[in-house]
């Protein structure tokens, strides 16, 4: 139950914030009730405006793969703002962060740094028109690229569709651009190509989809594509916001031994601030401002206090092993969690790779593409949401985002979550629910 000092402090967000947040999924639209204030974090806790702690599987959603408040990543955030905090001009540590990622990344010889994913992904695709001269760009349903008009799409009714726009504000011409597919629809992706392969100028997709559940691919199905995309000229681009330098430091491209001809960046290469990248080999790179006529610009671009984060949590990350540290905690969540689920008044699933996680209720294995996940599943996820944040656990609050582990977590916190969660599903009225 939310405390007294965060219904207050939201009632006060309510009147200057829209819907009192400043990005929508906190307002606890999916699973009902109050937002927590936060007051502060460390570790694998965060701590509300009440003074109630919780074990925190959510981790800013996604960045903070050392966890809240690493101490070497604070001080080394301090030891930048004392030097200034943006310059408008280039630094010695956005120049050795993009060394860092042009060394760890298959494929890229280049970086841009922006402020956000969506300004990546939204950089990377005028790049892949500017560069192949076509304008049509496919993505997949169930993938979410940030809030970019071209982007910000639904399917229609066929497989392989125009898009639909799927927020106003939005207008068709511009979702006319788009093409949508389904995931882990070999015959969708084939049709699309023979319909459009000739104007596709480039194919999106997060090779981990993890914005709609996390909808693990077939490595067949992005090797295939790869192959279509090589085979009509056109680019692929991976979103790897999430995945990038989570699974490693090659990202899913590392992974699943498939490069993309450019990639986009976030969360984990800023350690907690705000950043996004995109990248490719030096051939595609090169048509951008001021080299090329492919405009893209940012006052805080390559923020030295952002590069100076993102270093210190990679730098943290090799020094320590972090990566097969993460696998090996992933892996015994995985057993742990599978158990719990097992025990579910509703069928139940885990869907996992690495430190990132996500319950498919309602499914008796979890599903590989959106229009799979059943509708059943919302109202469950609220009660189980409710159930855990009083057991003093807090997960993400929509049953459709994932989870994530840190380096700050231990298999004690996975004991306890499995714990939690087990009671949590073993309530009989659960079944109940439409």
């Amino acid at each position: 139950m939310t405390g007294i000092e965060s219904e207050r402090w939201f009632a006060r967000a309510q009147a200057v914030l829209p819907g009192g947040v400043s990005s929508p999924v906190r307002a606890f639209g999916g699973v009902g009730g109050t937002p927590l204030v936060i007051a502060g974090a460390r570790g694998a806790t965060i701590v509300d405006v009440d003074g109630n702690e919780y074990l925190d599987f959510v981790g800013s959603w996604g960045p903070l793969i050392l966890g809240h408040a690493h101490p070497k990543v604070l001080e080394a955030i301090e030891a930048a703002g004392r030097r200034g905090t943006s310059y408008g001009a280039p630094s010695r540590p956005e120049i050795e962060l993009a060394e860092l990622v042009v060394a760890s990344y298959p494929g890229i010889e280049q970086v841009r740094f922006v402020s956000s994913g969506t300004e990546a992904v939204m950089s990377a695709v005028r790049l892949a028109r500017g560069a192949t001269g076509r304008d049509l760009i496919v993505k997949f349903s169930g993938c979410y690229h940030g809030h970019v008009d071209h982007l910000l799409v639904a399917a229609g009714s066929g497989l392989a569709t125009f898009g639909q726009p799927s927020s106003r504000g939005v207008p068709d011409s511009f979702a006319a651009a788009t093409r949508v597919v389904p995931l882990d629809d070999d015959g969708a992706l084939t049709r699309v190509f023979a319909a459009d392969g000739p104007r596709i100028a480039a194919v999106i997709i997060e090779p981990v989809p993890a914005n709609n559940g996390l909808l693990l691919q077939r490595p067949e199905f992005l090797v295939a594509l790869r192959a279509l995309c090589d085979k009509h000229g056109t680019l692929l681009i991976f979103d790897e916001v999430i995945s990038g330098f989570r699974l490693g430091p090659g990202g899913a491209a590392a992974h699943y031994g498939v490069t993309p001809d450019l990639a986009t960046f976030g969360k984990v290469i800023g350690g907690g601030m705000p950043v996004g990248a995109f990248a490719g080999p030096r051939a595609l790179m090169r048509h951008l401002a001021p080299e090329g006529g492919v405009y893209q610009a940012g006052t805080l671009s390559g923020n030295p206090v952002a590069m100076t984060a993102g270093l210190a949590t990679l730098r943290v990350m090799a020094a320590e092993d972090g990566w097969n540290r993460l696998a090996e905690l992933g892996h015994y969540f995985g057993q742990m969690l599978a158990a719990a689920l097992s025990g579910s008044t509703v069928p139940s699933a885990l869907a996992s790779l690495s430190s990132m996680f996500w319950f498919a209720l309602h499914a008796a294995e979890p599903p590989r593409a959106a229009e799979r996940i059943d509708s059943r599943a919302a109202a469950v996820y609220a009660r189980v949401f409710h159930a855990l944040l009083a057991r003093g656990i807090a997960l993400a609050p929509s049953t459709y985002e994932i989870g994530f582990l840190s380096l700050a977590h231990s298999r004690v916190d996975v004991d306890r979550l499995a714990a939690a969660l087990g009671e949590a599903l073993g309530d009989p009225t659960l079944a109940r629910l439409a």
